[in-house]
């Protein structure tokens, strides 16, 4: 932390160190802009800085959740196993802004609290909690769609004498259960990572459930040297079709009917031909389940042949039947919410030490200084943690108070649900950039894949801009609404509205419920924006500032 405030002016600022944040800084400085990163955590590493809770690991094959922009960073990383954990993914980020020298441009513990853009010079100025103050031309939002942890507005819970965590916000430190009576609350993916490993050395958890989630076996392993040495040179393959939507992760072959997603409808296969299908998928484990057949995420009949199929599964590892039926997930379609992968998160449930507590029967009431009391009974606990995920995809966007041309607020005018041209851009605020912003590909696949993918394309269309000698970008307000239709008409066309997920932000209460991410995948996404640019960036009016921006230099 710095002891007095800065006053600067750069071309770009860019919020967020994460995976996003970095790769923006690199792009922009190979442009030849001055750029500044505001992180407020102490370090790079975005998601995987915060999220340091037990069993912390990505789920999507780490191969190629990784960067693609550089062969000889690719070739010269090792990955020691298929999930990596969060130390290895920190590491990974720290090893990418070392290797590229992109430390000294971050400023680290600090938080943006307000962004304005001034009409008559088309510049932003952003104001960080601390009192600095930035000038830019363009201001980058990377704040992650996962960032913002989100606790439920619980009675006690404020006034409670016992030690509270959020995975999302994970101390440092760590926590020591060993031997504790332990409190889970929430069972989406962080709870399904954190229950397995909190219960190898708690005396006792209790796992308190709203709504039971589909999570298919990782089978994580090591990474074989021969294997991972015939992936490097399949780099550029798996890229291509990564990037084309073909696949899901490196595991995944290339071969025509093995690819991520089958063009078979569940119909149009016998049930055997289904059985065998869904247990090689299970068998090979991974985020490849929902690809088994075409319809799976369109069709009620097919996705409850995989909904079934699953809960056949939770049956036979769940010695118990009630508790087995209380972890079946029902009347939610499968991979409506976010598919977790697990390491033995079913079989978690055979411990002598850990209880279910399902809330659909039995409400929580109170946070007390001894534990949880639901409607029925108190139980008495040690510590407890919340799993209960984030205010997802505009969280962090409006935590920042950003205000556009003529006095509007950001806030004010997503309050009935984020408008945006591709995810990118929203009319009515210049030079305001989104990477993997609410209406584009975001969380529904691999994430760094859809980032590099944006990164690229805001760099490219502002080299582009000022290699036109123009320096002001805004999304058309038609090609806006028209966006915004697509993108609603896509996910009707689906069962993915379905479920109360945070897609929707469904999980905050008074959030409006917009269908938040573009569903027709990362291959037809990219189609669009080459087209977009094709076009000579249809969509988006660019122009030149009425004079050169002026601001405080020191």
């Amino acid at each position: 932390m710095t002891n007095s405030t800065r006053n600067i002016a750069v071309d770009a600022v860019v919020v967020g160190a994460g995976f996003a944040g970095l790769y923006m800084l690199y792009r922009l400085r190979k442009l030849g802009l001055s750029a500044k990163v505001i992180e407020a955590g102490s370090d790079v590493g975005g998601t995987w800085y915060w999220n340091r809770y037990p069993g912390a690991r990505c789920d999507v094959d780490t191969a190629m959740y990784s960067y693609g922009f550089d062969e000889k960073l690719q070739q010269d990383w090792e990955w020691s196993e298929h999930y990596a954990t969060q130390p290895e993914l920190q590491r990974y980020l720290s090893h990418v802004a070392d290797r590229f020298e992109l430390r000294s441009d971050i400023w680290f513990d600090t938080r943006v609290a307000s962004a304005d853009y001034d009409e008559q010079d088309a510049s932003w100025t952003i104001r960080t909690e601390g009192g600095d103050t930035l000038h830019a031309r363009w201001c980058i939002l990377a704040t992650g769609n996962l960032s913002v942890g989100r606790i439920p507005d619980i009675p006690g819970l404020q006034s409670t004498s016992l030690p509270v965590y959020h995975t999302g916000n994970w101390p440092h430190e760590g926590v020591d259960f060993t031997g504790l009576d332990v409190a889970i609350i929430g069972t989406g993916s962080s709870g399904i990572q954190a229950v397995p490993e909190i219960a190898k050395v708690a005396g006792h958890l209790t796992v308190y459930q709203r709504t039971p989630s589909f999570t298919v076996p990782a089978k994580n392993r090591p990474r074989d040297a021969v294997e991972y040495a015939e992936l490097k040179k399949r780099y550029p393959e798996l890229r291509r079709s990564l990037y084309a939507g073909e696949i899901y992760g490196a595991g995944e072959p290339l071969e025509p009917g093995s690819r991520f997603r089958r063009n078979v409808a569940v119909a149009d296969a016998s049930e055997e031909e289904r059985r065998a299908e869904f247990q090689e998928r299970w068998d090979r484990g991974g985020g490849h389940f929902n690809g088994a057949f075409a319809d799976i995420l369109t069709n009620e009949d097919a996705n409850e042949a995989a909904a079934e199929f699953v809960r056949t599964k939770i049956r036979e590892i769940v010695a118990d039947p009630e508790i087995a039926e209380k972890l079946s997930p029902r009347g939610i379609p499968i991979g409506t919410k976010r598919l977790a992968v697990d390491d033995g998160y079913y079989a978690t449930f055979n411990r002598d030490n850990v209880t279910l507590v399902d809330l659909r029967d039995d409400p929580i009431a109170e946070i007390s200084d001894h534990g949880v009391r639901t409607e029925s009974s108190e139980r008495r606990h040690d510590v407890i943690v919340f799993a209960t995920g984030f205010d997802a995809m505009t969280g962090a966007i409006l935590k920042i108070d950003v205000t556009g041309r003529d006095g509007e607020k950001l806030r004010d005018k997503w309050s009935a649900g984020p408008r945006t041209y591709l995810g990118l851009m929203t009319h009515g605020f210049p030079n305001l950039l989104f990477v993997t912003g609410p209406g584009s590909p975001s969380v529904l696949g691999n994430v760094v894949c859809h980032i590099e993918q944006h990164v690229e394309f805001i760099a490219d269309m502002l080299a582009a801009t000022l290699g036109g000698g123009r320096d002001v970008i805004e999304a058309e307000l038609a090609a806006e609404d028209a966006w915004v239709e697509r993108v609603n008409r896509q996910a009707e066309g689906t069962l993915y509205p379905r479920a109360n997920s945070w897609f929707l932000g469904a999980n905050v209460p008074g959030k409006p419920r917009v269908f938040m991410p573009f569903v027709g995948g990362i291959g037809l996404y990219r189609q669009i924006c080459d087209q977009v640019v094709a076009e000579g960036y249809v969509g988006f009016e660019r122009s030149t500032a009425a004079r050169p921006a002026e601001a405080a230099r020191g």
